[in-house]
């Protein structure tokens, strides 16, 4: 019917994309045709934003190629690190920062004010830029704020290394580098989700780049799309503090009304395939720490939830352990969310770009339809 409601637009296909494709009942997830364990398994963070960007893997020289132009691309000019400090040290919320530095990179990018909005050159210009300091804005905000210096950004260290790294001052083993560096595989790029469909209706006005991606921030920063795992491990702390099983705490949870972090997705009807890899990514961080708790914990809390409520975990279940394993704090996680998809963002925005139609959708009107007017003096 021409006025069904879809409410959340649940169920409408409104573009065409190349770019990542959900099997919600096979719980598969492709880039570009590539299955998410053979990317997250075999290839880095800059890989797969060529990927997405260019459309097929690059080659060697490519590679290197395209890894030193982000690199090169990871200083902040100084107006914004002055509005970033600021921020920090007033205690602003981590996405609030963020979102309004990403905005404020617009007034010192060279493509910015003269560019069409649409040229694709530029956007991937442009694009290489944001997705390159976004790391170093939220490292020296979350720097700041602890009362440190910012370090620096490097050029000989990959990007999930070089964030690492200017987050805690020194550079990060190699099992460390690599657990992040798949992470942010992980979180790349998801369909048409909330934040990446914000920026193409942004995008769709003909607004650029800069402003797509504030948009998509802004959106992410939700706790229905962003926020869950940061309350994943809020919660897993709140079991661990109790020094309860964690099944009974789940138990007395539900019976109080309360939900459970991490599970259910608006896609998938079984397991979230980069809730397995982010799994073992946890698991494996407990091991070499010595201490699995976080990980059995969380797995006790998995097989309790599925097998009472038939759901299975998300994405962010897992992250969550992980990151707090790697000493990342908790209200970061968003914001870490966002240094990834921002990769996925300008890549559906390029999208939009190259077949543009204005996103205009229509609302059923349910109020008064023939109602009396009242002159001011007469109410």
């Amino acid at each position: 019917m021409a006025d069904e409601v879809k409410k959340g637009l649940e169920g409408v296909v409104v573009a065409e994309s190349a770019l990542s494709h959900i099997d919600g009942d096979a719980g598969k997830l492709v880039y570009r045709g590539y299955t998410i364990e053979d990317l997250a398994r075999d290839a880095s963070y800059e890989e797969v934003l060529y990927l997405l960007w260019h459309g097929e893997l690059p080659t060697r020289d490519e590679l290197n190629s395209f890894s030193e132009s982000m690199a090169d691309e990871r200083a902040v000019d100084g107006g914004v690190m002055e509005i970033v400090r600021e921020l920090a040290e007033s205690d602003s919320n981590p996405m609030a920062a963020l979102r309004t530095a990403v905005s404020m990179l617009a007034t010192y990018d060279p493509d910015d004010s003269d560019s069409d909005p649409a040229d694709r050159e530029a956007n991937l210009r442009k694009g290489r830029r944001i997705t390159a300091k976004m790391p170093t804005i939220l490292a020296a905000f979350t720097r700041i704020r602890n009362g440190d210096d910012p370090v620096e950004p490097r050029t000989d260290l990959g990007h999930a290394e070089n964030f690492l790294y200017m987050l805690n001052d020194e550079e990060p083993d190699d099992v460390l580098a690599d657990v992040f560096d798949q992470a942010l595989v992980l979180h790349a790029d998801h369909g048409l989700n909330a934040s990446t469909f914000s920026a193409m209706v942004t995008a769709s006005t003909l607004a650029d780049l800069h402003s797509a991606m504030t948009s998509a921030i802004g959106t992410l920063s939700g706790s229905l799309h962003g926020g869950a795992n940061a309350n994943v491990m809020r919660m897993l702390k709140e079991v661990d503090d109790a020094n309860q099983d964690p099944v009974e705490w789940v138990q007395d949870a539900l019976n109080e009304g309360r939900r459970v972090a991490g599970f259910g997705h608006r896609v998938y009807n079984v397991k979230d395939p980069r809730a397995k890899i982010l799994g073992e990514q946890s698991e494996e961080l407990g091991e070499a720490a010595g201490d699995t708790k976080w990980y059995k914990m969380s797995v006790a809390i998995e097989d309790y939830i599925n097998e009472e409520k038939g759901l299975a975990p998300n994405v962010d279940f897992y992250s969550a352990s992980t990151y707090y394993q790697m000493g990342i704090p908790i209200d970061i996680y968003t914001p870490i969310f966002a240094v990834s998809r921002v990769g996925g963002w300008i890549a559906h925005v390029l999208e939009q770009y190259d077949d543009n139609r204005l996103i205009r959708p229509r609302a059923k009107y349910i109020g008064d339809e023939d109602a009396e007017f009242v002159p001011l003096d007469e109410r």
